[in-house]
C-alpha cells in the first residue's frame, strides 16, 4: 500500500483523481522548488476548503441550534473551524507524515508546523468537495470535527464580552474599548489582534480568525487579568 492509498483509508474515502490529494498535500515550498514539474501547490485548494467547511459548520449549527442567537452561532463556528481544531484533526490522521514540503521547510520542522498541517486539512477537504461531491466532504467533517459536540458544550460558550462589561459596571465611570492591534495573513486566512483598554488602559489581547472572535478572546484575557 502507498502512501497515497494509506491516508485514503484514514480519510474514508477513495479518490476518482488522485491528484487533488496529491496537491492538497503540495506545500507552497515543494511546489516552488519542482516548478519544472508544473506542481501546483494546496494554496488554492485551502481557500475553496476554508468555504466548504464555514458552509458545512454553519449549517449544522442553524439547523440543530434553532434558538440559537447569531451572535453565540458565530463564536461557536470560530471554535469549529480554528487553526487550532484544524491542528487537532491533522494529528488524528498524522498528517505530517504525508504532507510534501520544500528542503528549507522540511529542515525547520514544517512537519509539525500548527499552520501548516491546519492548512493541509482546509486543502484535503476541498479536494474532497472536488471529487466527490458536498456529501463526502460533509461526512469527513461529520466524523473529525462535529463528532462528539454536544449540545451542552454549545450552551456553556461564554460570552466574555459582555462578563466583561457587567464585571466594570460594578463601578460607575468605567469605559471599555476595543482596538484593533494588526492583522496578518492572506485575505481569506487573516488573523487579527485586538486590544481591550479600560479607561485608556489596556488590559487584554486576543487574536482570531475573525474580529469579533478576536474581541471575544481580547475581552476573555481582560477579564481574567482583572479578576486576579
Amino acid at each position: 500500500m502507498n502512501v497515497t492509498e494509506e491516508l485514503e483509508k484514514k480519510l474514508g474515502y477513495s479518490f476518482q483523481d488522485r491528484t487533488l490529494l496529491e496537491t492538497a498535500l503540495s506545500h507552497s515550498s515543494y511546489a516552488n522548488e519542482n516548478k519544472s514539474l508544473g506542481l501546483e501547490s494546496n494554496e488554492r485548494l485551502e481557500f475553496l476548503g476554508d468555504s466548504v467547511l464555514g458552509q458545512i459548520v454553519a449549517s449544522y449549527l442553524y439547523r440543530t441550534y434553532p434558538k440559537m442567537p447569531e451572535g453565540q452561532m458565530t463564536r461557536l463556528r470560530a471554535d469549529l473551524v480554528c487553526e487550532t481544531s484544524l491542528y487537532e484533526v491533522s494529528q488524528k490522521l498524522e498528517l505530517g507524515r504525508y504532507i510534501r514540503l520544500g528542503r528549507g521547510e522540511e529542515h525547520t520542522g514544517g512537519r509539525q508546523r500548527e499552520s501548516i498541517l491546519a492548512d493541509a486539512v482546509e486543502a484535503i477537504i476541498a479536494a474532497m468537495y472536488l471529487d466527490g461531491g458536498i456529501d463526502i466532504s460533509k461526512q469527513f467533517i461529520d466524523r473529525y470535527i462535529l463528532a462528539g459536540f454536544e449540545a451542552e458544550e454549545a450552551h456553556s460558550v461564554t460570552d466574555y464580552k459582555t462578563a466583561l462589561q457587567e464585571h466594570i459596571q460594578r463601578r460607575a465611570g468605567q469605559v471599555l474599548s476595543y482596538e484593533l492591534v494588526s492583522e496578518s495573513g492572506p485575505d481569506h486566512r487573516k488573523t487579527f489582534t485586538m486590544c481591550v483598554s479600560l479607561n485608556g488602559r489596556p488590559i487584554g489581547e486576543g487574536s482570531g480568525r475573525t474580529k469579533k472572535e478576536a474581541e471575544q478572546n481580547a475581552a476573555k484575557s481582560g477579564l481574567e487579568a482583572i479578576s486576579e
